[in-house]
């Protein structure tokens, strides 16, 4: 198993849900993990958090801004080093999801976040990877990234398959070089994204999702493999969804 300790790990929506756990799962391994925003407030709770919360370094920064995603990685280069592994775990979803709802303007924002940041995120990383020849992305898209989802909505499902697409494409490009990209396909999970939904879920029901920590630690299992081996996707789901 590869020893993560020392690595640079730059997430892109780390400041909650599954993005900040998985960037504390690298940060228990001993990683220089960075983790980026669109909010400060989200940033600065989690460098309060226990443990390992003050070993993190923050940076605010837009997804959606190409410019902005450039300098991040000019600034997670000079301050922690060239970047080991790229997460991208930001997403939104909105409450009116279907054609008879939707605003246009929200569908094009939705998109933007999900799929767009997806790839401004992975097109300023892979240069540098690609030149060292080596470095792992954990692309975090959906189970509705697999299946068209009504409960997850138009905008939503949408954005994920093509978040999906780029996530895969950059992996077969860039295999050759030492580079890697895994798909996470997470099912339900205990996220900010819940009060999103129309009716958002009670207690109980959330009580039977996956949490961040369930797919951080399948992220931490594929990030400590040997470099010959890829692990383009990963579906995981609480049992009350299995995909079929």
């Amino acid at each position: 198993m590869e020893n993560l300790k020392n690595k640079v790990v730059l997430v892109v929506g780390g400041g909650s849900g599954i993005g900040l756990g998985i960037g504390l799962a690298f940060a228990r391994e001993g990683c220089r993990v960075v983790l980026a925003a669109r909010t400060a407030a989200s940033l600065e709770a989690a460098k309060k958090l226990p443990e390992v919360g003050a070993a993190l370094l923050t940076k605010t920064c837009d997804a959606t801004n190409r410019a902005e995603v450039g300098e991040l990685v000019a600034w997670v280069t000079a301050n922690a080093g060239p970047i080991d592994v790229l997460v991208y775990s930001a997403g939104v979803n909105v409450a009116k999801r279907t054609f008879a709802e939707i605003d246009p303007a929200e569908f094009d924002r939705v998109t933007s976040i999900n799929a767009t940041g997806a790839f401004n995120s992975m097109h300023a990383v892979l240069p540098g990877m690609r030149a060292r020849k080596a470095g792992r992305i954990f692309n975090v898209v959906s189970l509705g990234g697999v299946r068209v989802l009504q409960l997850a909505g138009l905008p939503y499902t949408a954005s994920k398959f093509a978040q999906a697409a780029v996530g895969t494409f950059a992996n077969l490009e860039s295999l050759p070089d030492g580079v890697s990209v895994t798909n996470i396909h997470p099912g339900e999970t205990v996220t900010p994204l819940l009060d999103k939904r129309p009716v958002p879920p009670p207690a109980e029901q959330r009580a039977r999702m996956l949490q961040p920590e369930d797919i951080a630690a399948m992220v931490i299992a594929v990030a400590k493999l040997p470099p010959r081996a890829t692990v383009p996707e990963i579906v995981i789901t609480p049992r009350h969804m299995p995909l079929n």
